[in-house]
């Protein structure tokens, strides 16, 4: 793939947004979904460029470490989400670090989930705008460092009038946490406009995440729909339609600002749907196999959605093998950052090239690791538990090759046919392996305190200011 044609793009310092949802996977009616309808999700695909081969890590946490790495999540030391093990390696320069040197100003809205001790958190990795919640979600409490503010753990109704943290002050918020986050990202955007300011904007939605509670008025509409539908999937699904809701109301904001031109705007999810929750009776996540924490297709592959008026070609898809690793290098190349040679190695590739020509393959196939890991703390690192590599036709998954490109589905193990193929990737897969083992650091750390430090914070500053009330900045036209 030649990158003449990318230059153009190149160090055109857009304004850059992701929205990147949790849980969601394909969990829209642009991908054939049964039930939910997302109309300004759908309409936005029609005329973005829709990478089809997209692919992220099979949980939370390790897609963020690696999107903002550029780097395979295990070598930030993130091999889960949660023991300690959720910390990414502060030996990691953050790419909004890098926009920060081109004069962007880079904003976080929701969730982090890649440390809640100070050193770690996203106003030091690289954010100068950050409202986020602790943990892994809303009210999680985990054992460790990993543990969200005390009045969230304790509400009933965890995904309203939260306690957040925005920049170094806890505040109280009202509202709907996706609603929240949506305008609080908004407002921070007007201001940045109005300031002729470039920026990213990473709004990180909490939802549709468990625990499954949407707002009233979705869940009413939805039991008139669907009177047969359990409570829970009920809920689910007003999660993923209030997304939708939030979603156009931002482009619509955008288009009467009139900074489309100017602005790139990327839809994607950071990993596979949920389709294993208690009683639920209507997983869905694209006819996959498998979903959240596979190692397989249904854990990985996820919907990506890029659009930007009057520079991308608009409704074309991409079959290029692509990856959450990709974007550290597309988006330091769109905002002219030459990154530097003394920080990590980056895993990922540009993908200015296929954004120049959606039309293209890569000139050289690449392999691309997956590890589920999640093994039990105090443990030794599994290497062969739930892995899986995948390139452009094939995907090796747990020891069984599936010719990808014709059976995405899995439903074919070909290793016999192809043994060849099978040995080569298995190959690959131990040579990534040795190398990626001395950078998973956190294996081995201790939990540290007593109390974590998100809970001990929100005390210190309840007893010597209290926690004021915040409210985003207006959005007026």
């Amino acid at each position: 793939m030649k990158n003449s044609k990318a230059q153009k793009l190149a160090g055109t310092k857009p304004n850059i947004i992701l929205v990147m949802t949790d849980d969601q996977g394909s969990n829209l009616s642009y991908m054939g979904h049964p039930y939910v309808k997302t109309p300004h999700i759908d309409a936005f695909a029609k005329k973005a460029i829709r990478f089809n081969e997209f692919h992220v890590s099979p949980t939370c946490a390790p897609t963020r470490a690696a999107i903002m790495s550029g780097r395979h999540e295990f070598r930030n030391g993130v091999t889960h989400t949660i023991h300690e093990r959720e910390l990414m390696a502060l030996s990691t320069t953050t790419f909004p670090e890098l926009l920060r040197t081109e004069g962007y100003e880079t904003g976080i809205f929701g969730k982090w989930h890649l440390g809640d001790i100070d050193e770690y958190l996203p106003g030091n990795r690289g954010f100068s705008e950050a409202l986020t919640h602790g943990a892994g979600g809303i009210g999680q409490l985990y054992p460790g460092s990993c543990a969200d503010f005390p009045p969230n753990t304790k509400s009933k109704n965890k995904y309203f009038d939260n306690v957040l943290l925005h920049n170094e002050t806890i505040v109280q918020t009202k509202g709907y946490c996706t609603d929240l986050f949506f305008d609080a990202a908004l407002g921070w955007m007007k201001k940045n406009i109005e300031e002729k300011k470039p920026f990213f904007t990473y709004i990180s939605t909490n939802t549709p995440h468990s625990p499954l509670i949407a707002p009233d008025a979705k869940v009413n509409a939805l039991k008139k729909r669907f009177p047969d539908l359990a409570k829970p999937i009920i809920n689910r699904f007003g999660m993923i339609e209030n997304i939708d809701d939030n979603f156009g109301e931002l482009i619509a904001k955008l288009t009467a600002w009139g900074v489309l031109e100017n602005t790139l705007i990327i839809f994607t999810t950071d990993n596979g749907a949920q389709v294993k929750d208690g009683k639920e009776k209507t997983p869905w996540n694209n006819n996959f196999r498998t979903g959240k924490g596979s190692p397989g297709e249904g854990g990985t592959h996820v919907p990506c959605f890029w659009y930007w008026k009057g520079s991308l070609q608009e409704n074309k898809e991409v079959k290029a093998l692509t990856a959450h690793i990709d974007l550290y290098k597309t988006f330091c190349d769109l905002a002219g950052v030459r990154i530097p040679n003394t920080i990590q190695k980056i895993d990922g590739r540009s993908l200015l090239p296929v954004l120049k020509n959606p039309d293209v393959l890569w000139e050289d196939d690449r392999m691309l690791f997956i590890n589920s890991g999640r093994w039990a703390k105090g443990t030794a690192p599994v290497k062969e538990g739930r892995w899986g590599i995948r390139s452009q036709k094939w995907r090796l998954v747990q020891g069984k090759l599936y010719d990808i490109e014709n059976d995405a589905k899995e439903t074919k193990n070909v290793a016999k046919e192809y043994p060849k193929v099978f040995e080569k990737m298995k190959k690959e897969y131990s040579i990534w392996w040795e190398e990626t083992m001395p950078l998973m650091i956190n294996e081995n750390r201790e939990y540290g305190g007593v109390e974590p430090p998100l809970v001990t914070r929100y005390k210190k500053q309840k007893a010597s200011q209290g926690i004021p009330n915040w409210s985003p900045l207006p959005i007026k036209d």
